[in-house]
């Protein structure tokens, strides 16, 4: 498989915040209160790194490559 166009850390961190909310998503019991507030916490962080990721600040990098990166192949095997 050849190299997509996105650096290695930022389909890790993709993949991380897919999983994260993933978890976020899934039923947990009430009493799972603390878990699901650091599932909270790990998505603003993660949605953070994503968003100001080096990769973004190269010129021509429009909002549609955001969107590109989300659904990549790369990710989805992680």
């Amino acid at each position: 498989m050849k190299p997509g166009p996105f650096p290695h850390d930022l389909i890790q961190l993709q993949a991380a915040f897919n999983r994260t909310y993933d978890a976020l998503a899934a039923p947990h019991p009430a009493s799972a209160h603390t878990a699901h507030a650091q599932l909270r916490r790990r998505l603003v962080v993660l949605s953070a790194r994503l968003w100001w990721h080096p990769f973004w600040s190269a010129p021509h990098r429009v909002p549609v490559t955001r969107a590109q990166v989300r659904t990549d192949e790369e990710v989805a095997q992680w």
